[in-house]
């Protein structure tokens, strides 16, 4: 076990301290079938994992926002790319609308099936008291709106 803080450190399966991806997310950025087929996966892991970690701490502590803010860019514009933007615009799936998919509308008819059964069986009322259920569809809209964010802090600072 490491004596280091947990806020300063990737933890890992054993509890301690690790500062590299997990080969899960080195194997799913380098597989064409099931992940993003990248390549060079171990360089883009160890890239896209230091740029996230650092690049929010530096942020929160105000330090070198503007130069942190070009890699985290180029990190959410490879994200969005690669994992969002095949699932279309909406962040949350909608069944209509302009941004509506055939997949979007099937997970509402499915969100809408599994809502008809907590109601039969649940206590509908309680699960529901803070807000609905809803289905994540992991579009762009989320990484666009980080985008504009960071693109915000490149050109005006922190």
């Amino acid at each position: 076990n490491s004596t280091m803080p947990g806020w300063i450190c990737m933890s890992n399966d054993a509890g301690g301290c690790n500062f590299a991806p997990k080969q899960d997310i080195i194997d799913w950025f380098g597989n064409p079938d099931w992940g993003l087929g990248l390549p060079f996966p171990e360089l883009m892991a160890y890239l896209a994992s230091y740029t996230e970690y650092f690049g929010a701490i530096l942020l929160l502590i105000g330090l070198a926002v503007r130069w942190i803010s070009i890699p985290l860019i180029f990190t959410m514009v490879v994200a969005a790319v690669t994992v969002h933007l095949p699932n279309g615009w909406s962040a949350i799936a909608e069944g209509s609308g302009i941004f509506a998919t055939p997949r979007t509308e099937g997970a509402i008819e499915r969100l809408d099936k599994a809502k008809e059964i907590l109601q039969q069986n649940g206590d509908y009322s309680w699960l529901t008291e803070n807000g609905s259920f809803v289905v994540l569809n992991n579009g762009i809209e989320f990484a666009a709106t980080y985008f504009i964010m960071l693109l915000a802090l490149l050109f005006i600072g922190g």
